[in-house]
Formats: structure tokens, sequence, C-alpha cells
């Protein structure tokens, strides 16, 4: 089944709202067997009854979000009614729920309101338990030489749309479904692999499986390699997977590294501290994201003086003035230093040259020095070089921290 979803609002082509219904919508709808082929934006007004007219000869079934609202530019309920050659009722439930709402938060009716209780005839109402714009649902319209998509007309809210979706919709869409056949997404994320590489490696093979959809989704220094099918099938073939992407291979379940990480040491009972210069506190930010991080995250110290870095960690001046701030003795020391103040089992310190100025011919900018430190373990430092812009150097700096220190909890 063709689906499309078009969002309707100004404000999401101004910037100002971030559009998460398309990606809200194609989750939900998966499991069922249902995928979303075309997403559309339109502005508020006369433009949703281009985009509506538009999925007549394409789509199966039309999510329609935003547009339900009382004033004068909220008239996705009247165009989809004229489309189909619908006249519109008043609904006296829609008004009842509408006056139930307005009196338990002290507010009148306007007349405006009143919009909202129109509705397309042979269209079923979706409560809106959250909002005064009800939900609708268009059934099918066949004609003999044509049929239209199903319709669903929702708010464009968040808090409002999803659980109506969950409410109303989703019963709708397990019948439409039917015995459509079930299929499972597994995503594999990959560090330290180009998706060249991993196609090389594995995807090409695979590719060949008519049965199976393959797709790649790149990020600095990592990969996402994407199954979709069966899951007979794919349960056959992960087993080749993840002996070909090996240590390169962070999770089988789409877990970002740092989610991995943090889980991992949480298991282990373990802990881990930061120590960064060049990146500002992003590692430490990027391990705090995670839900249950206060279990393994002890201490984070941004040091980006060498004042920072001797008053913080203990750095020696000495170190900081024969090798500089931007070396290998110094990031282990960093680390060490974070080890010892924190008293973590694991620490990771980063320092280096993000740029765009106050590099040099031996420590070109992108440079960065990153070490792990471990309780009755050798220091562990490498060289890195990420000549890119300010904000990809944090980023690919501290993804590259974060291997180093999963590489270590999987050795």
């Amino acid at each position: 089944m063709i689906i499309e979803v078009i969002n309707s609002g100004t404000e999401l082509l101004l910037g100002e709202v971030t559009n998460t219904h398309a990606a809200w919508i194609a989750k939900r709808v998966f499991p069922l067997g249902l995928r979303i082929s075309r997403q559309t934006t339109v502005p508020d007004g006369p433009a949703i009854r281009d985009a509506v007219c538009e999925t007549f000869n394409r789509a199966d079934i039309v999510f329609i979000t935003g547009g339900l609202g009382p004033t004068t530019d909220d008239i996705t309920r009247e165009a989809v009614a004229e489309i189909l050659g619908l006249k519109l009722v008043p609904n006296e439930t829609v008004r009842g729920a509408i006056e139930a709402r307005l009196v338990a938060r002290g507010y009148k009716l306007l007349e405006r309101m009143l919009r909202q209780t129109m509705v397309p005839e042979g269209a079923i109402v979706l409560p809106n338990s959250n909002g005064t714009a009800p939900g609708l649902y268009i059934p099918r319209l066949s004609t003999p030489s044509s049929a239209s998509p199903h319709f669903f007309l929702l708010p464009g809210p968040p808090r409002e749309l999803k659980p109506m979706f969950e409410e109303s919709v989703m019963p709708v869409l397990c019948g439409l479904s039917g015995d459509l056949p079930e299929k499972e997404c597994r995503i594999y994320r990959v560090v330290g692999l180009g998706e060249s590489a991993v196609e090389e490696m594995i995807g090409l093979e695979l590719s060949e499986n008519k049965d199976l959809e393959v797709g790649y989704c790149a990020r600095p220094n990592e990969v996402d390699f994407r199954l979709i099918g069966s899951k007979q099938l794919l349960d056959s073939i992960e087993p080749r997977i993840l002996q070909t992407l090996g240590k390169n291979l962070v999770s089988a379940k789409g877990e970002g590294i740092e989610e991995w990480i943090v889980h991992r040491l949480a298991s282990m009972g373990h802990t881990v501290s930061t120590a960064e210069s060049c990146t500002g506190g992003l590692l430490a930010s990027r391990l705090t994201d995670i839900p249950g991080s206060s279990k393994v995250f002890n201490r984070g110290f941004v040091t980006y003086s060498n004042e920072s870095k001797a008053d913080l960690l203990g750095v020696s001046q000495s170190i900081l003035s024969e090798h500089g701030a931007v070396s290998e003795p110094v990031a282990r020391a960093m680390a060490e230093g974070a080890l010892l103040h924190a008293h973590s089992d694991f620490s990771l310190a980063l320092t280096g040259v993000a740029g765009p100025d106050g590099g040099s011919s031996e420590k070109p900018v992108g440079t960065v020095f990153i070490a792990m430190a471990q309780a009755s373990m050798p220091t562990h430092c490498q060289k890195f070089s990420f000549p890119v812009d300010r904000a990809t150097f944090k980023q690919l700096s501290t993804q590259a921290a974060l291997d180093m220190l999963r590489r270590a909890i999987v050795d």
C-alpha cells in the first residue's frame, strides 16, 4: 500500500517548528507492513488543496496533519470535503466535547470555534482528548472510474496527534493492512568504516537477495547499515554480518556508540571520567545524553587552558612547556589525572587543534591526541588528523575517543 504524509503549517516552512510527524508516523506504521513513500509540506491556506489532489493517482492512504483549528487559515477539513464532494454537517458530539473542554478551563465558546464541529458526511470522528480539534477518518470513496485514498485528518500539535494516532488511527490501520507480510528493520551501527567499505564487505553480496532491502546512512565516522526483510531471513544472515563487520560493529540493535558504552559499563559496574580541551565538553555531553548515565559517568573536566590542565588534572608545567598542550605526553597526563581525581575505572582525554587558526607545520589544524587510562593498565594514546570544520572536528574527535573506549571494553 502506498502511503503519503501531507504536513500543513507555515511555521514548518519558516523553520520556526521542526517537523517530526513523518518520522514518528513512519516508525508506528512499519510493524504493520506499511511504509511512507512520500512526504509533502505546504503552508497554511489554499496550497493544501493542490497537495491533496496530487495524492489521488498515487496513494492508498494519506495522513494530513494540521489545518484543523478554528482560524481562517485552517482549511484542511473544508478542502478535503470539497475535493471529495462531501457536504460538511455539524456534529453535536464534537460540539459537546469542545464545550466541556472549554468549561473545564474557564473559557467561552467563540463562534469561530464552531468550524471545528463541522464533519464531512460519512467521516468517522477521531476524538481529541488533548485539544478542541477532532481528527477525521474518511474511508475510500469508489466510483466506476476511480477511487480516493483513505484520508486521515490529524491535528498538528504532537501532544494531540500522537495520542489520537495510538488510540484511534492504529486500530483502523490494522484492519486496512490486512494480511500484508510483516517485515523487520534491523540497523547495524558501524564505526571506523565508510559506507562504500561496508557495501564492499557485505552489502553488495546481500543486495543480490531480492527479498532483502539494503540501505546505508552515513555520519561522521559512523554508518548505519540497514536491512529490511522477514524475521526468518534476517535471522539466517545475521551471523554472517556479525562475523564480517567484526569489531567495527557497535551494535546490531541500532544503538549509538555512547548508548552502547553506557549500557555496557553499567552492566560491568564500571565508571568513566573525561578530560577535554579542544572538544570543550562535547564528550561528556554525549555520554550524559543517555538515560542512566549517572551510574557510569563519574566526573568531567573541561581544561581549555594550560593553567586548568595543571590545576585540575595535575599536568606538570615542565611537560606543557617541553611538549606543548597538543601533544601525546599532555594527553596521557590529562587522562591519568582524570582517572586519579575522579576515582573512575576508565578515563578519556582529548587535546588538539580545532581550527581554523592555531595550527603549525608540526601540528596542523585537525590534529588531536586522544588518550585512555584505566586502573592497573598502561595508558593508551593515539594521534588522529581530522582537517575539517570546527564542529565536525569535535564530533569526529569525540567519536574516536568513544570508539577507543568501546574497543577496550570489548577486548
